[in-house]
């Protein structure tokens, strides 16, 4: 008869037997299922705390322009960048805040001693360091975005906005310092700073509902061309690619001194977690594919040794041993392949909540409104794809052969009367 067809009426004749490998199969493949699934999960958690939280690097130094922070944002490394200029500017058209206890600004905007306000001119208000970390916040409208390059915005405190009555799509004109240039600037929102108000008497530009916050070009136009910034903030996906970063920035500034920081604080306390339970899945592989091979060895080995009669018989009538180790081996993988799609069904099941339990949940930086408390974000699901289902299936049909040929050895070194006469 041929092998293959003794396997499956073997397989039939000992039900139970068969199904109890199926249930150590099942288990196998199911946590090696787990095991792939977590590492994949957690490989798309860290891409996405790369991309939402990453690190940011400042970047301070003589001869830094916003041109040059263009070219280093444009860096493939780089996600986001925000270069920061700062000046003053006069009012014209709203009254700025003027502090208590008298004294004189000098504004020089054109209009005798009127007091002068001060500008931030950025490009990213989410990495504006006091709206990241929330203790600032914006309270109507947004803030200034990339897609603000070119249009004249402004984002103003709301000491300011409620002195002059002022509110998201209103029209502010400000004046250069020495009242040469005005600009009309949409307001697009109004954000809070916690600082108090001083209480002794400070210039108009220092008091902190006086700050507005401009598009980098629209500054650089009441400036009198003024471009060099103050500082650039770069958010890179990882600390490791902060050397090409200061590479890149060496370059542009001419190897002059410049200040260059890492903060990666936020980033390893969202990545560690992820990285851990990543590290755990591996394991996990890893024990499951040993442990799996040697308790199907010694299952196969002790049902073969319950067999020996039936061998030494086959064996007596002329039976080749490898196929007596190939009937063996097609016994086991007939078991495996049923369990692998078994494991992917309790996979879908289990998935969501074995995700939600095991997975950590990243923080989620504000994307309307910077400067609000961050969201967390749900831990990726755990969802079986076809390359995953066919590594868990090779393992397994790997895990069936090594389970087999090595307790199939001690067949291809017995003779059938040897077996048959301690048999009897």
């Amino acid at each position: 008869m041929n092998f293959v067809k003794r396997a499956g009426t073997s397989l039939r004749a000992r039900k139970s037997k068969a199904a109890a490998l199926l249930a150590v199969f099942v288990v196998l493949c199911t946590l090696l299922l787990g095991g792939f699934l977590l590492q994949g999960a957690t490989a798309r958690q860290e891409a996405e705390v790369q991309r939402r939280v990453g690190v940011d690097v400042t970047v301070r130094g003589e001869g830094l322009t916003r041109r040059l922070a263009d070219r280093l944002g444009g860096s493939e490394r780089v996600h986001r960048y925000n270069p920061v200029l700062s000046l003053r500017a006069g009012a014209r058209g709203f009254a700025p805040l003027r502090s208590e206890g008298g004294g004189s600004d000098g504004a020089g905007a054109g209009d005798g001693e009127q007091p002068a306000v001060a500008l931030n001119g950025v490009r990213d208000f989410g990495l504006l360091l006091p709206f990241s970390y929330g203790s600032a916040r914006i309270t109507a409208g947004r803030g200034v975005a990339p897609g603000d390059a070119d249009r004249d915005v402004v984002v103003v405190e709301e000491r300011l906005a409620a002195k002059n009555g002022l509110a998201p799509g209103d029209t502010l004109r400000l004046a250069s310092a020495d009242g040469e240039r005005t600009v009309s600037a949409t307001v697009v929102g109004v954000f809070r700073d916690p600082a108090p108000d001083p209480a002794r008497w400070t210039p108009s530009y220092e008091l902190p509902g006086n700050l507005l916050y401009v598009p980098v070009r629209t500054a650089e136009r009441l400036g009198a061309g003024a471009s060099e910034v103050r500082e650039a903030v770069f958010r890179i996906g990882a600390p490791e690619q902060a050397e090409g970063l200061h590479s890149a920035a060496e370059r542009l500034l001419g190897g002059t001194d410049f200040d260059f920081r890492v903060n990666d604080k936020a980033y390893r306390d969202q990545v560690r977690p992820v990285q851990r339970v990543g590290a755990f899945a591996e394991l996990i592989v890893w024990l499951v594919a040993v442990a799996g091979a040697l308790i199907l060895g010694l299952v196969v080995l002790s049902q073969t040794r319950e067999r020996r009669e039936e061998l030494g018989v086959l064996l007596s009538m002329g039976e080749r041993k490898w196929k007596l180790v190939g009937q063996l081996v097609v016994e086991v993988a007939a078991v495996a392949v049923p369990a692998v799609f078994l494991a992917v069904l309790i996979g879908r099941v289990a998935g969501g909540p074995a995700g939600d339990a095991l997975l950590p949940r990243a923080a989620d930086e504000p994307a309307a409104h910077p400067g609000t408390a961050p969201a967390p974000v749900d831990p990726p699901q755990l969802r079986a794809g076809a390359v995953d289902v066919g590594r868990v299936a090779g393992i397994a049909l790997g895990i069936s052969l090594v389970a087999t040929v090595v307790p199939g050895v001690g067949i291809l070194r017995l003779h059938p009367r040897s077996i048959l006469a301690t048999d009897t």
